[in-house]
Formats: C-alpha cells, sequence, structure tokens
C-alpha cells in the first residue's frame, strides 16, 4: 500500500489521462502541494462531498480519487498556486493521516473491468456517433477539442473524454469515476448523451416558434398599416383609432398657443410611430397627462368677506392673526382681480390645527383643496418631474396634485415644508423656490410637462413646526404667520365647541349620555396633557368616551358625568404635575420661564457653592447655548464682583455647580442667562430671591438684557405656577399686547434693560 500526499477538491473531478487546471488556495491543499512537488511525488486529488465546506475532515471526501502528475506550477498574487495535473489512474483512498506537510492517504489502484471485446468496440462506435450530434452545442470547447474525442479507441479513455466535457453535475461525474466497469459507464453515458440531445432539439424548436410568431407580430402590423391607408382612402371614419381621439381631446383644451404647437406635434408623431414600439408608450402617456391637467379650468371664488370669517369662526378658536391674513386677501381679492394668490407659511409646534386651517380656506374660498406631505422627501424629481427619457417617468408632486385638484386655482397646502432634506439626488428645497416665486411660477416648467404652466392663481400654503430648518432663500418667498401655543382657556374652549361633540360623535354616544364638565376639562388639560396644540387633549377625551360607552353598554349606567374628582377614577393617577413656584424665599434659587415644544413652563435655576478651586459645573442635560449663557452669566459676576459686594476671588477658593431640574428633559437656548446670572450672585452674596418672581432674558459680558421669543407661553406658565411679578428684556414690552387680558391682569410686567434692574427686583428689600 502506498502513501501520497492527498489534495481535496471542491466541485471538481479529475480522470485518468484527462489534464486540468486548478487554483489552490486554501492551508490544506497548499500543504499537501508543496509536499508533492518537495518529495517529488504523484498526488491524489479526491473531491469533496459537501461543495461549501471550507475545512473538510478525511471523512467528509470521497473513497474512490485519482492519483495525478503535477505538470506546471505558477504562483499568482492572491496567495494562490495554480497548478497544471494530468489524470494517471483511479484508485481507492483506505485511510487519510495528518502529519505536518498536510494530509497523507493510503491508497491503492482500483480493479478495472474490461467486458467483451465486441460489446466495448460497439459502444466506442456508437459514443462517437452520438457525441457527435452534440459535440457543435457545447460552449466553451474549442475547434480541436471539438474533433480530439475521435483519436480515442479504448472505451476507458473515451468515457472518461467525454464526461469531463458534459455539463452534468458533480454526484454524477463522481459516480462515472467510481464505476470500474468501462461498459457500464459506457451505457449509463449514451443515456445522458441522449437526454441532452433530446434538450437541444426542443430548444432549438422553441426558438424556431419565437421566431414565427415575431414573424406574424410583423405581418399584422403591416396589415393594419394596409388597412388604416384603405380607410382613408374610403373615407371609412366607424373605427376612431386611439391618435384620432387624444387629438380631439387635446384640440378641445384651452392652451397656450406654443404649448399647443407642441402637443399637437407629438400628437403627428403618434400616428407615425408603431404600436409595437417602446416609444408609441411613451408619447400616450405624455400626451394622457396633458389632456388631464385643468388648462384654463378655474373655480370662482366666493368673495364673501363676512362667509368666511363665520366658516373660519366655526372650524376653529382663536387663531385671530392668521384668519385676520385671510381675510385681508379676500377684502383685497374684492375690490380687484387682478392680485395673486399669496404664499403663506403657517409656523407652529404640532397639533395646533395649521392643516385643518388650510381645509377650512379652501372651504371658506369654495376652492378644491389639495395636500402634498413634504416629509422626507430628498429627491428634486419629487418636486419638478423626471425626463420622458426614464423608463416609469411621471410629473412631480406639483403638477400631479393640480391633476387631483381638478383646477388651476386651488388652495394647495404643502404640509410639513421644513421636513424636506438634500442628498446626492438633489435639493428639492430648491426646486421649490420656483413653485413659490410670484415672479417665476407664472411660467412653472415641470421636467416631463416640458411646458409652462400658470401656478400665478395657485393659493399656496405651507406648514412648518421648525423655520429654522427652512432654507433663507426659501423662507424669503412665503408670508410667515407664527400660530403659537393655545391658552388653557382656548383648550377648554375648543375641547367643548370641537373635540367632544366631534369625539361623542365617533363613539356613538349622544350628549345626553355624557358630559364632561369644565372644571374636568382644566384637569385633563393641566395634569393630563402637555403640548401646545390639542391632538394628545382629543385624545384623552376619546378615552373618557370609550370608558362612558362601556358603563352604558352593559348597562351600569344609563347617563355619565365626569366632573374632576371623577377624573382620576377614569385616566388614572395625573401624568404631570401642574407647575408650582417656590414656597419659600431661597439663596442661589430663581424661577426661570422656558418655552418648550409643548409651550411655556417654569424652570428653577440652583447653584451650590463647595469648597475647591474654581471649578464650574454645569448639568441637567443643556444644550450648548445654555451652557454659554451660563458661562457669560459666570464671567459677568467675575468681572463685576466687588461692586455686587462678592470676595474678588471667590473663584480661587470656591466651587460652583449649577443645576437646571428634570436632568432627563434636554434644555437649549439663550432665555435662561438673567435667570443663571440671578442665582450665582444669591448664591455668593447670600441674598434671598423673592418666590413670586419669574424671569426671562438673554444677557451679555456688558450686563445688557436682549429680547427673547415666545413670551406669550411664558406669561401662561408663569400664571400658571402662581408668579405675580415677571422679569422680561425691554424690547419685549410690545408682545405683552398679545397676552390674553385675563393673565394680564395677574401679571405684573417689569421690562428692565441692565441685570442691575433685574436684581432690585429679584431682590428687593432683602
Amino acid at each position: 500500500m502506498e502513501k501520497l500526499p492527498i489534495l481535496p477538491l471542491r466541485g471538481v473531478v479529475v480522470y485518468p489521462l484527462i489534464g486540468v487546471t486548478i487554483d489552490v488556495g486554501r492551508p490544506l491543499s497548499l500543504r499537501a502541494l508543496l509536499a508533492a512537488k518537495e518529495h517529488e511525488t504523484d498526488l491524489i486529488v479526491v473531491t469533496q462531498k459537501e461543495t461549501g465546506n471550507e475545512s473538510p475532515e478525511p471523512e467528509d471526501l470521497y473513497t474512490i480519487g485519482t492519483r495525478v502528475h503535477i505538470a506546471k506550477m505558477s504562483e499568482l498574487s492572491n496567495e494562490t498556486i495554480r497548478v497544471r495535473i494530468v489524470g494517471k489512474e483511479r484508485v481507492r483512498v483506505d485511510s487519510v493521516e495528518s502529519t505536518d506537510e498536510g494530509w497523507f492517504a493510503n491508497i491503492e489502484p482500483v480493479e478495472l473491468v474490461e467486458g467483451e471485446e465486441v460489446e466495448r468496440t460497439a459502444l466506442v462506435r456508437l459514443l462517437k456517433e452520438q457525441f457527435g450530434k452534440l459535440v457543435a452545442n457545447i460552449k466553451g470547447m474549442s475547434p480541436d477539442e471539438r474533433r480530439r474525442f475521435e483519436m480515442y479507441e479504448r472505451l476507458e479513455s473515451l468515457t472518461d473524454y467525454i464526461t469531463s466535457k458534459l455539463d452534468v453535475d458533480v454526484e454524477l461525474r463522481q459516480a462515472m469515476l467510481e464505476e470500474a466497469d468501462a461498459v457500464k459507464r459506457g451505457l449509463e453515458l449514451l443515456e445522458i448523451i441522449a437526454h441532452e440531445v433530446e434538450v437541444i432539439e426542443l430548444e432549438q424548436e422553441m426558438r424556431e416558434r419565437t421566431k414565427k410568431s415575431i414573424e406574424q407580430s410583423q405581418r399584422e402590423y403591416y396589415l393594419r398599416e394596409q388597412m388604416k391607408t384603405i380607410q382613408q382612402e374610403l373615407g371609412d371614419q366607424t373605427q376612431e383609432s386611439e391618435p384620432n381621439r387624444l387629438r380631439e381631446k387635446l384640440e378641445a383644451l384651452d392652451l397656450p398657443e406654443t404649448t399647443r404647437k407642441n402637443v399637437m406635434r407629438e400628437a403627428e408623431r403618434l400616428n407615425v410611430v408603431p404600436q409595437t414600439s417602446p416609444e408609441y408608450a411613451v408619447i400616450r402617456n405624455y400626451l394622457d397627462w396633458v389632456a388631464s391637467l385643468p388648462w384654463g379650468i378655474e373655480t370662482e371664488d366666493k368673495l364673501d368677506v363676512k362667509h368666511a370669517a363665520d366658516v373660519l369662526d366655526d372650524d376653529h378658536y382663536g387663531l385671530e392673526s392668521v384668519k385676520d391674513r385671510i381675510l385681508e386677501y379676500l377684502a383685497v381679492r374684492q375690490l380687484t382681480n387682478s392680485l395673486r394668490g399669496p404664499i403663506l407659511c403657517l409656523a407652529g409646534p404640532p397639533g395646533v390645527g395649521k392643516t385643518s386651517l388650510a381645509r377650512s380656506i379652501a372651504s371658506a374660498l369654495e376652492r378644491h383643496f389639495v395636500r402634498v406631505s413634504l416629509g422626507g422627501v430628498r429627491d428634486e424629481a419629487e418636486i419638478r418631474g423626471h425626463r420622458r427619457t426614464y423608463i416609469g417617468a411621471m410629473p412631480g408632486r406639483v403638477i400631479r396634485g393640480l391633476k387631483q385638484a381638478e383646477s388651476k386655482n386651488p388652495v394647495f397646502l404643502l404640509d410639513e415644508i421644513d421636513k424636506m432634506a438634500s442628498d446626492f439626488r438633489g435639493d428639492p428645497a430648491s426646486a421649490m423656490l420656483e413653485v413659490l416665486d410670484p415672479e417665476q411660477n407664472v411660467s412653472f416648467s415641470d421636467h416631463y410637462i416640458e411646458e409652462p404652466f400658470d401656478l400665478s392663481n395657485v393659493l399656496f400654503i405651507a406648514t412648518a413646526n421648525d423655520v429654522s430648518q427652512i432654507p433663507a432663500p426659501l423662507l424669503d418667498r412665503m408670508e410667515l404667520i407664527q400660530i403659537g401655543g393655545y391658552t388653557e382657556l382656548e383648550k377648554v374652549e375648543i375641547a367643548k365647541r370641537h373635540l367632544v361633540p366631534k369625539q361623542l360623535k365617533e363613539h356613538g354616544l349622544k350628549k345626553s349620555q355624557l358630559t364632561i364638565k369644565e372644571d374636568a376639562l382644566y384637569e385633563v388639560v393641566r395634569r393630563y396633557t402637555r403640548e401646545a396644540g390639542v391632538r394628545n387633549l382629543e385624545r384623552v377625551i376619546g378615552s373618557l368616551c370609550r370608558k362612558a360607552a362601556k358603563q352604558i353598554a352593559i348597562g351600569e349606567k344609563k347617563r355619565v358625568t365626569i366632573s374632576k374628582k371623577a377624573i382620576i377614577t377614569y385616566l388614572g393617577k395625573p401624568k404631570y404635575r401642574y407647575g408650582k413656584g417656590e414656597t419659600e424665599d431661597s439663596i442661589g434659587a430663581v424661577t426661570g420661564l422656558a418655552y418648550t415644544a409643548f409651550g411655556g413652563d417654569t424652570l428653577t435655576i440652583e447653584v451650590a457653592l463647595a469648597p475647591g478651586k474654581g471649578k464650574l459645573q454645569l448639568t441637567g442635560k443643556l444644550g450648548d447655548v445654555m451652557q454659554e449663557s451660563a458661562q457669560t452669566a459666570y464671567s459677568y459676576v467675575r468681572a463685576n464682583a466687588e461692586r455686587f459686594g462678592i470676595d474678588p476671588t471667590f473663584y480661587e477658593r470656591q466651587d460652583i455647580h449649577i443645576h437646571v431640574p428634570e436632568g432627563a428633559v434636554p434644555k437649549d437656548g439663550p432665555s435662561a442667562g438673567i435667570t443663571i446670572a440671578t442665582a450665582l450672585i444669591s448664591a455668593l452674596t447670600g441674598k434671598k430671591v423673592h418666590r413670586d418672581v419669574g424671569m426671562t432674558g438673554e444677557i451679555t459680558l456688558r450686563g445688557r438684557v436682549l429680547p427673547i421669543g415666545g413670551l406669550k407661553e411664558k406669561a401662561l406658565a408663569a400664571h400658571r405656577a402662581g408668579l405675580t411679578t415677571i422679569v422680561i428684556p425691554k424690547d419685549n414690552e410690545r408682545d405683552i399686547d398679545d397676552i390674553q387680558e385675563t393673565v394680564r391682569e395677574k401679571l405684573t410686567f417689569v421690562p428692565v434693560t441692565t441685570l442691575d434692574e433685574v436684581l432690585d427686583v429679584a431682590f428687593g428689600g432683602n
């Protein structure tokens, strides 16, 4: 028994007298190859049972392999060796041993069965005859290889050669290698060749059928063209063609002259382009889109200012600035018909009624309404459309919206315009510039339509939550109308007028079956919702309706009345703490006023001192701007320490910790500047700050107080927290008139320009 290096193969079976080129890269295989080269011996190649196995074991190999001679080796650049091997004889692998040089196999030759000479000769002739029919259709074989099989006279060599050239699976190739009887191999091979010949004949038959089908289609096309010509000669118009129908539809449109010429030119092309051509479908879809657009179709505006005011008041409570702007537009349109549609941008927190307000405007004007959501739009083609050359091209959202509106002067809502973003597909915000520019949108050109469309009569209304996310050139083209959050009183009124009746109807309840008292609504607004709008308030009211409906349905009650005391029974414990001011005058703690996406709120700024080396620590999940405000206040206090009666060297001996409670809630903005400075001075001087004083304002290094935003919401938060005095920047004095009179009466507003004025109010007689 002989011992030789063994090389596992994946998906390849090597036969005696057949040369094969393989790439060897696995460490196990490389060691076997190098061992055979070093000892100048032959190599045993055996096929793996599983092709995908990267690290086979001896039991993963077939037991019958081939002894081969290494004819040529060459190294490739990727740590792989390309080797040319030539098969010598079939061998049986009795066992495999693992050594430092790789695997070595104990082998013995396979005893071959020759069979009858007459039978062998007959099989050789039959195999050559049948393989000759097949060899011309085998891919990858050179002309010399296609003639080589005729040189083989021995049955063993011929069967091995033919099997190596056939496109069959590895299991069948291995079975042919393991068959020691050449006659049996020959008979099996005849069946395989017969099957392959049958498959090739079937493929040829299918090609012929396809060719005949194409010829038939061409014949039918020529016949249709001849029929069309004959009908034109005879004047037969009984069967009107699709191009003629489209042409009549286009001629009836009120198109500009230049557009009409271009469109009719496309309609003429449709008559000469074959219906089987891909271009026919492209032209037809284009003409369908042009024919479906509202060229010259307008609805007549109902220019009744009083009627519009009634519609807006019925649908929405509050929002006076928006209503006034719409009524101003209607009043001017009532006096002149030359005014173009304004472009409004309603900006405000979620749930304040921006989208529903646009619907009410359309209802008041008796215009068609169309809404396009721009949230997440990143592709410029979404606005301006795709070129017709692209497969599946269509117009952009503006033109598609006009088709949906069926008029050229609808109320067009561009929802969430601040959520558009740009990437490698273009900048849709820049594409909106032409749409929203009154000087340009009179001839808006979509990439698909390629003809100017007049958008000047469209009443565009955009909505946004964060105006800072809108690019400046786009924002410049819109008239910005800020919609602030609702006050408690407004929320309760909206609930009574709109939300409760709506939820009663949706839950199948009558007014007599469920009554939600006003004090219960106030409790829901204060302790179960925290938002600028009323979206979550509506959800909570819906929850109350469902619980009441359950009690009525099971017969527990016939009529449900929900009061403030009963709220906790239906909704559980309150989710939010209703804002409260400090209970007593304190040192180093000042009440600040904040504006969030949920409306106004109060924030207590706390300052603690400890022996140290002047380290300043800020906590409370503060944003970059708020941290800079704290640094500014700290620097101002250091620079003016002596004036405030503070030891000028305090920063060398004391660490200062500034904290804003509710540390899990992110906080940012410059309006806490004077609050932080006041808390610092209070902690360093030991003076108490009045508990009923709140403040808001940005501070500079010179101690000046700069204006802030959201004064209305901050004043509401101060009123809710029980404060009586709020310190505001002098420049915000003009915003006091926007605050409800019921709130103004209970608050004392102190406008200031410097921090000294702030300290006079905060410390008072302390």
